[in-house]
């Protein structure tokens, strides 16, 4: 008997885990702790508009689900429009313009390693990782051969018209 996803979302919820399904692969992590939260917040805030292109509205943890299946909860997503009014009850089935993702202690393979070309395959235009430990951030953009490495913090321009300092 298989149970839904959703369902065991909302149970790995109720005991502070974060399930995710990366290419087939399920990835638990424990619910972030407040350094986490502080840096979501404060890079989240930063975010600005600098064109009439992209609405640049920032969203944290929100489960994403894309066309090959996998569920992916990045720390921030930035879309540059709202979801429809009914699609915000279920996971958003659209690929958010950027992501930002804060590594977690004991949990960098899934952000460092996994979630980069992931991001890229499935159409992100920036993915950048923050990491607390050392303030490193990495950009990651499909036009470039390795990403840009910054000390944070550091404000980037994103593709779509957006400005965020990390």
């Amino acid at each position: 008997m298989s149970i839904p996803f959703a369902d065991l979302v909302r149970e790995a919820e109720s005991i502070n885990v974060k399930l995710e399904v990366i290419k087939g692969v399920t990835v638990w992590e424990a619910s972030p702790v407040f350094k986490h939260q502080w840096h979501t917040d404060r890079i989240r805030a930063s975010l600005k508009k600098i064109n009439q292109v992209c609405g640049c509205y920032s969203i944290p943890d929100t489960l994403f689900k894309f066309v090959d299946g996998s569920q992916k909860r990045p720390d921030i997503a930035i879309l540059c429009t709202l979801p429809e009014l009914e699609a915000q009850d279920s996971a958003l089935e659209m690929v958010p313009t950027a992501v930002v993702e804060i590594v977690s202690k004991n949990y960098e393979y899934k952000d460092l390693v996994l979630a980069p070309p992931f991001y890229l395959e499935v159409g992100v235009l920036d993915i950048l990782i923050f990491n607390p430990a050392d303030d490193s951030v990495l950009h990651y953009r499909r036009d470039l051969e390795k990403p840009n490495q910054y000390v944070s913090p550091i404000t980037l321009q994103l593709e779509c018209g957006c400005e965020i300092t990390v």
